[in-house]
């Protein structure tokens, strides 16, 4: 059974960092497909916000480019998420996904809340 758990979320000031963990079982992430975070802000649809692909090349929209950076440690099966200069409109659930494609991803974690407040 795939197991994705999320952790690090909480509640922060406009400017300060944050380093979310995604913890992986029955899934090696050394060898996936793609690996990738999420966000869902309220009342909004779900984004895609940081991709980490087989060959390492990693992908960010614009709204996060510079401000957040995806990476991985194999050793311990577990992704990450450094957000740095966070901005209230970076309020949202974060979900951490793996496997498939990057667009579709096979595998979901259950969400750690991020709150920014100005």
């Amino acid at each position: 059974q795939v197991q994705l758990v999320e952790s690090g979320g909480g509640s922060v000031q406009a400017g300060g960092s944050l380093r979310l963990s995604c913890a992986v079982s029955g899934y090696t992430i050394r060898t996936s497909s793609c690996m990738a975070w999420f966000r869902q802000p309220p009342g909004k649809e779900r984004e895609g916000i940081a991709q980490m692909y087989f060959s390492g090349t990693t992908s960010y929209p614009d709204s996060v480019k510079g401000r957040f950076t995806i990476s991985k440690d194999n050793a311990k099966n577990t992704l990450y998420l450094q957000m740095n200069s966070l901005k209230p409109e970076d309020t949202a659930m974060y979900y951490c996904a793996a496997g498939g494609d990057c667009n579709a991803p096979l595998y979901w974690g259950q969400g750690t809340q991020v709150t920014v407040s100005s």
